[in-house]
């Protein structure tokens, strides 16, 4: 089966995030993000913070999350 197929539902991927990089240690085709639940695809994803192991959709979601929780 490959992503072409009828019945292909996309899945959400589980990342362990890493300072600069991540492994996938489920594969996927997206993340949520935690600040806005919006779906990152793998290929745009950007914003994530290593200590809370979560992804943002973008600067601005980083940041509201950085707001949130400070520093840590």
């Amino acid at each position: 089966m490959n992503i072409f197929d009828k019945g292909f539902a996309p899945s959400e991927a589980v990342i362990r995030y890493l300072d600069g990089d991540y492994v996938v240690l489920r594969p996927g085709r997206f993340v949520r993000c935690a600040i806005t639940d919006k779906t990152i695809p793998l290929d745009e994803l950007s914003y994530w913070n290593v200590d809370r192991q979560e992804a943002y959709a973008d600067a601005n979601a980083a940041y509201e999350a950085y707001v949130r929780y400070g520093l840590g």
